[in-house]
């Protein structure tokens, strides 16, 4: 595996010194367990074995504290639990719990470690555990994110279960006087030699008194009987009746409802409004100002939202560039010594390789989340404790910032996380909470919702950010020998944390990331930069992150190379690889499409497509044909490596739903700036893959990956690529630039 320790010092410098005498003290740091924060209010008779099982009397709860936002992160996480404790889905509650640092991300920093997450030799994982360590102590972050609640969830809620269970066993054996090595558990009970059962309710109170076993052996995932087998998620019938309760859903006696309005040049102030025309409008409250702009509150949604665009405003100009040519002017610019955000790789020497030369520039533009649930969030504050309802993916932050501007100290400050209809990044900002918190702290005593407007939403996005890529690659004799890949990009990174008060030193390895981890270890010759302006449009988290961009860039590139030495584009990647569990998972997919020995005939094309993200590596084939009315999708087959699977069913749904989720955007979608100011305002200009257009997707899972992967972002990366690859084998039309359909028609 070459120049791998190259690779870590440019992106994370760490000195040897604290990497020797620090890694113990991370390691230690990350070991020590939290309180329980369960134990707080624990009625007399209940038992809390630690922060994810809770057992009374009359039921068994579990916690799943990971923010669910379609991705069926609510069900693994009761299902790991489930497991060990020996109790089937259908006899337990489930429950988000509270915000607590007990329940911190252990593997949400794994990523920025400065290895590539395929990098599991004892160095990078000791890196890891002490960068784990130190954030655990200075800033315990209860977040969701990165596709890495079941890399965070895998172990510790099966220990959960597991300690939880034989401790339910010791107080069963003090009861009765059987030993311990002689009792069985099955569906909620301890079971005696005799066949009796005792049910885990009936022996909560004994548990409560007893010290929690915690040295547990985790069983061999031979044994499992839940988790690694097909599951109905525990939300699937309400989802599909339309009686889950999401945030938008909530509801509250004497609850009022607001919506807002401020600039739609992001970051741009109000100069002035003029809401009289909106003051007489029927069930309008009041006219609230809030920073940036001005709230409605009403007595329902719809009519909040009707008189907030009766209002006048006077608006001040963008911060950025207003025109959305200026924006690539900016990034055409920056290619230079002084904007280098990082040379996140160098193998072999890309100026010295020889071969003829393949030249291209590829552009990703701005994207919407744009989620089906609109923002929201209710609340109700009082002079001593206030009380929100919302789903966010950073919980305790939700709290310390409504905390800051209701003045109520944070303990106070009560979040009740909820269901979020779709998120793609979009919830972990806090725009929507802080104008909700001077809402509600204007109205004392009230519940108020507020609610975007569709409209108010794209306005008010944090977009994916932009992206444009440079690249040259050289071939000879058949053969790939040299990519020298340039990508020119904003920090979402520090974008986003400079609206939470925090600073993000050093490189933001996100803008190439996805590119300078690719692990062609046979490609002799690799160079990956990364060029950096602060120049644009704010921006955050969008589905798979940098990953998403630089994979089209990387592998558009790749393809065309490829095509140039007339190589064959699977066999070719396959042979560049270098890297078992990637190889294997080119393989299967094109096994999967029987590759090799399939005649499509004239105006039909395959593209493959290879992306690594999250730890994940994933391949995409899809098949087009030419059509008088445009290009036709005619199937898609994918293989992935995510390790042990946890739920094979849900896995297939995201490979499914990520592969129409990237297809769609390639396709259709874009954010353009005129006059400083979002032009696309809602679906119809930035439209999803129609069903109509969508076609089979096979799905294949290997688990062969050393470690547990997340999988709730790896299927995007790959899909824009293999579809332009796609088109250009049916066409012999190169598209370097998404949305597509700028390019060329589709059925």
């Amino acid at each position: 595996m070459p120049s791998i320790g190259k690779i870590a010092r440019r992106t994370f410098l760490i000195g040897s010194a604290a990497v020797a005498g620090g890694v113990a003290f991370g390691v230690y740091a990350a070991r020590q367990p939290f309180d329980n924060p369960n134990l707080d209010d624990l009625p007399e008779g209940s038992a809390s074995f630690n922060p994810w099982v809770i057992i009374d009397s009359d039921k068994i709860t579990l916690i799943a504290t990971h923010a669910d936002k379609g991705q069926g992160i609510f069900s693994a996480q009761a299902a790991l639990i489930a497991e060990e404790l020996d109790v089937d889905l259908d006899q337990v509650e489930i429950s988000f719990g509270v915000p607590d640092k007990a329940y911190y991300n252990g593997a949400a920093m794994d990523a920025m470690a400065g290895f590539p997450m395929y990098d599991v030799s004892p160095t990078a994982e000791r890196v890891r555990g002490f960068l784990g360590g130190v954030v655990k102590l200075a800033l315990p972050m209860m977040a969701t994110g990165g596709s890495s609640a079941i890399p965070d969830t895998y172990d510790k809620l099966r220990k959960a279960g597991a300690t939880a269970r034989e401790t339910l066993k010791l107080a069963a054996s003090q009861q009765t006087g059987v030993p311990v090595d002689q009792l069985k558990t099955e569906r909620g009970a301890v079971i005696l030699p005799d066949g009796t059962e005792l049910a885990y309710t009936a022996l909560a109170g004994l548990a409560a008194a007893i010290e929690p076993v915690t040295e547990v052996p985790l069983r061999d995932s031979k044994d499992w009987k839940i988790v690694g087998k097909p599951m109905e998620r525990v939300d699937m019938v309400q989802k599909s009746t339309g009686t889950l309760n999401y945030g938008i859903d909530f509801r509250t006696e004497g609850m009022l409802h607001a919506t807002i309005k401020v600039n739609p040049r992001q970051g741009g102030a109000m100069k002035g409004y003029d809401a009289s025309a909106a003051e007489t409008m029927p069930g309008v409250k009041k006219i609230l100002e809030i920073t940036g702009g001005v709230a409605v509150v009403a007595d329902n949604t719809w009519r909040a939202i009707q008189a907030a665009n009766a209002i006048e405003f006077d608006w001040d100009e963008a911060p950025y560039p207003a025109e959305q040519d200026q924006h690539w002017e900016v990034l055409s610019n920056i290619f230079d010594d002084e904007h280098l955000n990082s040379e996140a790789r160098v193998e072999g020497d890309v100026e010295a390789a020889e071969g003829e030369k393949v030249t291209g520039e590829y552009r990703s533009p701005y994207l919407a989340h744009a989620p089906l649930e609109p923002l929201n969030a209710t609340i109700l504050v009082t002079d001593n404790r206030v009380d929100i309802w919302t789903g966010h993916q950073i919980q305790m932050f939700v709290e310390q910032v409504v905390a800051g501007i209701t003045g109520v100290d944070q303990e106070n400050v009560h979040l009740h996380n909820m269901f979020i209809g779709g998120s793609f990044g979009h919830r972990l900002e806090f725009d929507f909470i802080r104008q909700a918190a001077e809402i509600a702290n204007q109205m004392r005593g009230t519940p108020v919702q507020m609610t975007y407007s569709r409209e108010e939403d794209f306005a008010h996005d944090f977009p994916r950010h932009i992206t444009m890529g440079r690249g040259v690659a050289k071939h000879m004799d058949g053969k790939v020998t040299s990519l020298d890949v340039q990508i020119a990009g904003q920090s979402v990174i520090r974008s986003q944390m400079s609206r939470m008060g925090l600073s993000l030193p050093g490189p933001d390895s996100q803008l190439h990331e996805g590119a300078w981890d690719a692990p062609m270890f046979n490609l002799p010759n690799l160079r990956v930069r990364s060029y950096l302006t602060e120049e644009l449009a704010p921006v955050s988290s969008w589905r798979a992150v940098g990953a998403g961009p630089n994979v089209f860039i990387y592998e558009t590139l790749l393809d065309e190379a490829i095509h140039a030495a007339g190589a064959d584009p699977l066999e070719e990647r396959i042979r560049l690889m270098g890297h078992d569990v990637s190889v294997k998972v080119l393989e299967a997919v094109g096994e999967m499409c029987s590759w090799n020995g399939h005649d499509l005939g004239d105006n039909r094309g395959r593209g493959v497509a290879y992306g690594f993200s999250f730890g994940v590596a994933v391949a995409t084939v899809v098949e087009v044909t030419r059509t008088d009315a445009g290009i036709k999708l005619d199937h898609v087959w994918m293989a992935a490596d995510v390790g042990k699977v946890i739920d094979p069913v849900n896995l297939e749904n995201l490979a499914q739903g990520g592969t129409v989720f990237g297809l769609g955007h390639a396709i259709n979608c874009e954010i353009t700036y005129a006059d400083g100011m979002a032009e696309q305002t809602n679906y119809h200009a930035h439209e999803g893959m129609r069903m109509w257009q969508c076609p089979p997707i096979e799905f294949r899972a290997l688990e062969n990956n050393p470690k547990i992967r997340g999988f709730g972002e790896p299927p995007i990366p790959p899909s824009a690529p293999a579809l332009g690859n796609a088109i250009f084998a049916a066409t012999g039309q190169r598209i370097r630039e998404m949305p597509f359909n700028k390019h060329i028609t589709f059925v």
